[in-house]
């Protein structure tokens, strides 16, 4: 039962983040829903899988001496009492207003165990014995436990509020020996039994609670992005607990890898918890706009958003004989010379979102280098702001994008050949942007980043849903396998089963 209990708590934190080494703050980007859909998702998982673990589960030894007239103390052995078997035909999960309940009624299983008796009286001067094997019904067992919840420092903290079972009838039947004339006696044991069962699932309970609190020390305190970011998943406030679903706020911005803190302070613009209230889904997840912008801010600071153009579909672009007409003194000033073009971003990227989709404004700045011999050298920098209309889309468990060209401006920042006609050039810039710019940084946006779900877990039919300043994704969820999960969490399989 101790599987059991270990795997309630497991299944709920499915979609659980954990606390990150950045500095905590009371303010969160990311929030996260679970619904009834979903908890009722992650009952059944429970009932599926802790029905398969807990057996066999072995209960300790019974024997008690029983006197009886004529014969005197007649000493009763019930050995390797086992459960071997259990159904349960209903079972529910219900978040409340101290936490959340678990039960699992009307729930019967089957034991098997072994029965000894021997007694000796002073009519027959030897000992008298007889053994065999019985097996036992139990119907009607109810099983439950309340879990606390709270968030202490970041991580999720969850308390044994209340835990038990109650076996409401027991039917047991003898195998062997001179069974049909020991039945009765056996049948004095059913109380003994009973309380033996609901002991064990109550310690099981209570087991599998500090286990799960020890497992949940050393589960990974980030979700990695990249080599250079990872993605916060602190929590932040205790969980919103109401009579159908379960709240979770999540700090949700990006960090350094080698550093765990965010360089830029961003404040939250979405004021609403998640909804989904047009689409019943399991599970929602929305991330404040400040969440890309987190991410737009780190990789500029990185100096990751640098990108030298040396090949190009029209190789012939990247000579100064293709701009002869466009710029003629590039051309005179260096004939036939091959260029590079060197793009950079001049501040970071700013990512609004509204019920109408996505946008970003991207600054850049395009730099001409001529290469002259071994030498290069910079002749003309553009200033450019592109307008981009975005889209975002869920693949497996990451939350990918694409970009498209709305417009842009430019105009020269400097000039080592003089004044230039930059009406000439936009329509050059603009087919530079669409044939090589985009499909570059679409090919990287492609990829996304990691939503905070545990692997082994797999959103399934998202949907997205846009709102002022914030993005949901509205998903059902699939579960794969016990060993995918174990795999998932970063420890060996073996070690998830002992956890068990």
């Amino acid at each position: 039962m101790a599987t059991a209990t270990t795997y309630i708590l497991l299944i709920f934190l499915i979609t659980t983040p954990f606390c990150s080494s950045s500095e905590l703050t009371d303010e969160s980007f990311m929030s996260m829903l679970i619904s009834q859909s979903g908890l009722d998702f992650l009952k059944q998982l429970l009932v599926n899988n802790a029905v398969a673990s807990i057996t066999p589960l072995q209960l300790p030894q019974i024997e008690k001496t029983v006197k009886i007239p004529f014969l005197g103390g007649i000493h009763v052995v019930l050995s390797n009492i086992t459960i071997y078997h259990v159904d349960v035909p209903s079972s529910y999960i219900k978040p409340g207003d101290t936490g959340i309940a678990i039960v699992a009624s009307g729930t019967s299983c089957n034991l098997s165990m072994n029965w000894h008796y021997s007694y000796g009286t002073w009519l027959v001067p030897v000992s008298i014995a007889d053994s065999g094997l019985a097996s036992v019904q139990v119907e009607g067992m109810e099983i439950g436990l309340t879990l606390g919840l709270k968030i202490q420092e970041g991580v999720i903290d969850i308390s044994l509020l209340e835990g038990g079972c109650f076996v409401k009838d027991i039917i047991i039947k003898l195998d062997g020996g001179a069974s049909w004339l020991y039945q009765g006696m056996v049948d004095a044991f059913q109380g003994q039994i009973a309380s033996a069962v609901e002991n064990a699932i109550a310690k099981a309970l209570e087991q599998g609670v500090l286990k799960l609190e020890t497992f949940l020390e050393g589960l990974p305190k980030e979700i990695p992005v990249d080599d250079t970011a990872s993605l916060n998943v602190t929590l932040v406030n205790d969980p919103l607990i109401s009579n159908n679903s379960i709240g979770l706020e999540i700090n949700g911005l990006f960090t350094r890898t080698e550093k765990g803190k965010v360089s830029t302070v961003f404040h939250k613009n979405s004021q609403s918890l998640v909804s989904c209230t047009n689409s019943p889904k399991m599970l929602g997840i929305l991330l404040d706009e400040a969440v890309f912008n987190s991410a737009s801010a780190l990789y500029y600071n990185a100096e990751f958003m640098l990108w030298t153009v040396d090949t190009l579909p029209d190789q012939a672009m990247l000579n100064t004989a293709w701009w002869r007409y466009l710029i003629p003194q590039l051309y005179k000033q260096y004939p036939n010379d091959d260029m590079n073009l060197n793009i950079s971003l001049s501040a970071p990227p700013v990512v609004r979102i509204s019920p109408h989709g996505i946008s970003a404004t991207v600054y850049a700045d395009l730099i001409i280098d001529v290469l002259e011999g071994r030498n290069l050298i910079p002749v003309v920098c553009i200033s450019l702001v592109i307008r981009g209309s975005g889209s975002v889309k869920v693949v497996q468990n990451n939350l990918a994008g694409s970009l498209q060209l709305d417009d842009f401006t430019m105009q020269l920042k400097w000039s080592q050949i003089g004044k230039l006609h930059m009406y000439l050039i936009q329509p050059v810039v603009w087919t530079l942007i669409e044939t090589v710019c985009l499909p570059y940084a679409n090919s990287r946006l492609g990829k996304g980043f990691p939503l905070p779900i545990i692997h082994g877990f797999t959103l399934q039919n998202a949907e997205i849903v846009f709102s002022d300043s914030a993005v949901t994704v509205c998903s059902d969820v699939t579960f794969t396998d016990s060993y995918n999960y174990s795999r998932s969490l970063g420890y060996p399989s073996r070690w998830i089963q002992k956890l068990l």
